[in-house]
Order: C-alpha cells, then structure tokens, then sequence
C-alpha cells in the first residue's frame, strides 16, 4: 500500500486509516459481502455517484484518487491486498467523495451499505477497527479541503458563509474559492458564464452548477437528503437531531426500533456550537462540542438510523393509515410513524436592535467555530453573554483575535457560569469582562458593521469601539412554533409539558397525545445540560418500548422496559 498524499490525519495514524486486515479477518468478512472483479484502468467508484459499497480487495491494486478541480488529480492512497475502499458514505450509502480506479486487475468482494452495518454488529472487534478508519479518512478529507463541492464567491459573502457552515456543521469536505482573488475560482466563473451578482455558485461532485442554492437544495444535490420512503411505517420519528435526539435514535435503533431523525438545520443541535466541552463525563481533557456530536451522527448511522437533515417538521397529525402519527414535512413529504420524539431544541435568542438583520451572516454570529475565527483573526470583536456556551466562545477566540470584549448584563459572571470557565477567562489577557453592559446600537452599511455602542446599567456612561464582528450566546428560546396547531400542550414559555404537569396517568416524557414525547431543552422543566440531554434520550426509549408493547405494535422483551 503505498501513500502520496501529505496530509496530516494519513501521515500520524496511517496504521489505522489504511490498515491491512489478516487473512482471519477477511475470512470472518466474506459472509457479508459479494465477490467482484475489476479490469485494469476500470473505474470502480466516481465522486458524486453512490459507491456499490466498502470494497475489500483480494489482489491487485486499487487508486483513491482526489478531483482537486480543474483537472488536477491527487492519489490519497493506493490500496492493494487485504485493504479495503469506502470512509463514512459508504456506510449510510450516501454518494462517493472520492474516485476508485483499479490500477491492474482487482479481486474483491463488496458488502453493501446494510451488511456492512450488520458487520459492525455482528463482529464488534473487527467493526470498530473498521468503523474508526471510515471516521479518520473521513477526518482526511475534512482536513486536505479538496474534494465534494467547491463554493465560488467573495470570502467574507454573506451566502458563501452560510453554505460553508451549513457544510462544516454537517462535516462535510468542502472548498472554498475566493472569486476576488483565486485564478481557478475566476476560470470557473468565466466557464459557466457566471454573472458576478449570481454569486455565490456551488459546484457538486456530480457536475451539477447550483446558483446561490438554500442548504436542502445543496444537501439533495451531494446526497446528503434523499427522498423520504412514504411506504414505510417507522417505530419512531425523532424530530431534531441535538445531544437528546442523536442519544435517543442510537439506544433506540441499537434496541431494534426503525428509527428516523429530522432536523432543519444540521447535527449537533446548541452543543455543537461548543468549542470545547470540559464537564462532560468521559472526556477529562475535554471535546468540542462538534467533535462529540459528530460521534454520535455516526453512531446512530451504524445502527442504521434513517437522517433527514436538512428536513422540517412542519405539521403532527393522526394518521388513518396504520400507523399513529403522520409527520408533514417540507417538499410535500410525509413520515409515516408509531411513536413521535420531539427533541427539536431551543433557537438562539436575537438580540433587541433594530437594524440587527443587517448585519447577521456577515458580521453578527450565533457560532464561535474556525469559520468565524479566521474571518476575525487578529481583530478587537464583542461577545455578549454570561452562560458556559459564552464563556467557550470567548475563551476559543482569544486564541486567534487581538481582543475579546466580554459583554454580560450581570453585575458578574460567577452566577451562571462554570467555575472553571470563569478562572480561564480572567486568566486570558485579551478577554476584557464588561459586566452590566447593555448593547444599544449596531452601526455599519452594506452589511458590514463597522462600530457598535453599548451603556452600562448602572451608571449608564455609554461607550462606542470601532468593532466589526459580533458574537451573540445570550440563551435560547424552545424550537416549538412547529408544534402550534398539533395539540401538544405548552406552557406560557413554550416549552413542552410532560408528565406529573399534565396530571395523572402521563409517564415523565409523555406529552399531552398518547405515543408522543419530549426530551432535552424543549421539554418543559428538563436541565439545559448536554449531559441531561442525553440522559433523557436514552430514557425516553425504555417509554417507547412500554408503549410500543402496550399498544400492541411491537413485542418488546421484558428485560428491555426500564433499560436505559
């Protein structure tokens, strides 16, 4: 096996990305998969078409090649017998970012997307090997930012952020090319005969040219979101695709239950937003918020947990066709299901200032991750807030801009933030902490902020700093407009009421309709903890199985009520 790439992820753990398995190993493979041959010069995968599966080779050679655009080719890495082809979209069979091209002739045998789950399953210890390579080529390709599509606008493009960090929360490879100044982003444009107002534009693997495209428009065009099988009647929707909602579709399809999750906007939910998670229990030198949610995506998708994302809940129904529930979503879809889990969440407060639509997207962000970071690299910026999210923030760009002015309507960061984090952030030179500081006005034109003024509270002296970027984590209100015409009671705040607060006879996650409950931030009285989160979503599924085997839907082994 030989390796011309130089990127950093295949350089420093190439043992386990591109492991050789033994001849054992193989043996205990083959029951899964089908044999296969391939000629020399024979393309066996092309990028933006869905591969047959993760190829395991026998003998011969087989090229990984990297599209870097505009007819240059990059080999990542030639595999030859005992390795095997395919990273992460081979397990949920989501289209190819990479070529395959045998470099003479190949024997092999190919175990398709399903009986590659089943191979997980079945042989843990060969499974995790496996499933760790699938996760750092992925990581790979993440990092050398030279395949799947290429983003085409000005860097600093309102658009052009919001695709790329529609990509980077939903982790996947992406480029960006800068038509102000690089060559090959200019060719492209003069190529497809671009307007220059038109930008940004979105080349996709498949040849497809998108036009300022929205994210499900984007995410239908690489494979992301595919079609819903309005055949198919499922155990449980899960609407959301946060901490709650990732912890319960993994116990749920890890227990038997076919399970589908939906979220509008990308994985990960508020905690993906965390630079760094500290508390979490398992994690002493602690993970990125994005980190660990991607670790949960991954792990519900090898238990064969159905994503819909970007998809919206729009409308719960009863349904007359056999199933309880009907979920109606966008593009005319409809999810045919038994139970209902609403995980959907909390959506970022927006701060009371009339011109601040103008400036978000571009200079106002609601997400402190290395997108935003380089944008304000080496720049005074202001950060409200006083929460644990806040305090990450700030603690995450001090590393990368010259200052960070910590804004917190408080008179003092100790009554709602981790103690921890509140000795970080006073021992960090540039983070400037601004107690009972209130943001009064935002100043820029074309989008671009150029200053912003704020009063103290109590003695009401005001002060304007020539500030262009602005980053807001002051709390977050229930993501339940969905749910206004689906008779699922509310409180007066709009969070979701479950059990003793609806009276007797409701389990501790069941909402106001029989069969649907809530968990996470959106439930009424839960704690805003990543850990409560998950918590609850694997304690929702031992309600699932109770009402599943009470309402006569499903046979659940006794052991498995009460399990968590």
């Amino acid at each position: 096996m030989s390796q011309t790439t130089t990127n950093p992820i295949f350089s420093t753990r190439r043992d386990q990305a591109f492991p050789t398995l033994a001849q054992a190993d193989i043996d205990r493979m083959r029951r899964f998969g089908e044999a296969s041959v391939y000629a020399a010069g024979e393309h066996i995968i092309t990028a933006g078409d869905v591969a047959p599966g993760l190829i395991v080779v026998l003998s011969g050679k087989v090229d990984i090649i990297q599209d870097g655009g505009l007819g240059r080719r990059e080999t990542i890495v030639t595999h030859g017998p005992g390795s095997f082809v395919g990273e992460l979209a081979q397990l949920s069979a989501r289209p190819s970012l990479v070529n395959a091209q045998a470099a003479e002739p190949v024997e092999a045998f190919v175990i398709a997307s399903q009986r590659l789950r089943d191979l997980m399953v079945q042989e843990a210890n060969l499974g995790e090997r496996i499933m760790r390579a699938l996760i750092l080529r992925r990581v790979g390709l993440l990092e050398s930012a030279a395949s799947g599509p290429i983003i085409i606008g000005p860097v600093d493009n309102r658009d052009v952020l919001r695709l790329q960090g529609f990509l980077a929360r939903s982790g996947q490879p992406h480029r960006v090319l800068d038509s102000d100044s690089d060559p090959c982003a200019k060719t492209l444009v003069e190529r497809f005969h671009v307007d220059p107002h038109h930008l940004p534009i979105v080349l996709c693997p498949n040849g497809r040219l998108l036009l300022n495209p929205g994210e499900k428009d984007l995410a239908r065009c690489i494979g992301l979101l595919r079609p819903i099988d309005a055949d198919k009647l499922y155990d449980v929707a899960i609407v959301g695709a946060g901490p709650a909602g990732l912890a319960a579709a993994v116990y749920a399809a890890s227990e038997g239950l076919s399970t589908i999750v939906l979220d509008c906007r990308a994985f990960g939910g508020q905690a993906g937003a965390s630079s760094r998670i500290e508390n979490y229990l398992g994690f002493p030198t602690g993970i990125s918020g994005m980190a660990l949610m991607a670790r949960a995506y991954n792990q519900a998708q090898k238990f064969g947990v159905e994503m819909v994302i970007p998809d919206e809940a729009k409308l719960l129904s009863a349904a007359t066709d056999g199933a309880r529930y009907a979920l109606d979503v966008g593009d005319g879809e409809t999810v045919r299901t038994r139970t209902v889990v609403i995980a959907s969440g909390a959506r970022y407060r927006r701060l009371d200032v009339a011109n601040l639509a103008q400036f978000e997207g571009t200079c106002v962000h609601y997400w402190a991750s290395p997108i935003e970071a380089q944008l304000c690299a080496g720049q005074e910026v202001a950060l409200v807030g006083a929460g644990n999210s806040a305090g990450q923030a700030a603690v995450y760009l001090a590393s990368h801009v010259r200052k960070v002015a910590l804004l917190a309507r408080g008179g003092s960061l100790d009554a709602s933030m981790s103690r921890y984090l509140v000795e970080r952030i006073r021992a960090q030179p540039n983070i400037e902490v601004l107690t009972g500081a209130e943001v009064e006005a935002l100043e820029g034109d074309g989008g671009n902020l150029a200053t912003m003024r704020w009063r103290n509270r109590a003695s009401g002296v005001q002060t304007t700093r020539p500030i262009r970027h602005l980053f807001l984590f002051i709390g977050a209100d229930p993501n339940t407009d969905w749910l206004t015409n689906c008779n699922v009671a509310l409180d007066a705040k709009g969070f979701v009421r479950t059990g003793s607060d609806l009276g007797s006879g409701h389990g501790v996650m069941e909402t106001s309709r029989s069969g649907v409950f809530a968990i996470g931030d959106v439930r009424a009285g839960s704690v805003k903890r990543v850990a409560a989160a998950v918590g609850e979503g694997a304690q929702v599924v031992a309600a699932l199985h109770a009402y599943l085997a009470q309402d006569g839907n499903q046979a659940v082994a006794p052991q498995l009520i009460g399990r968590v």
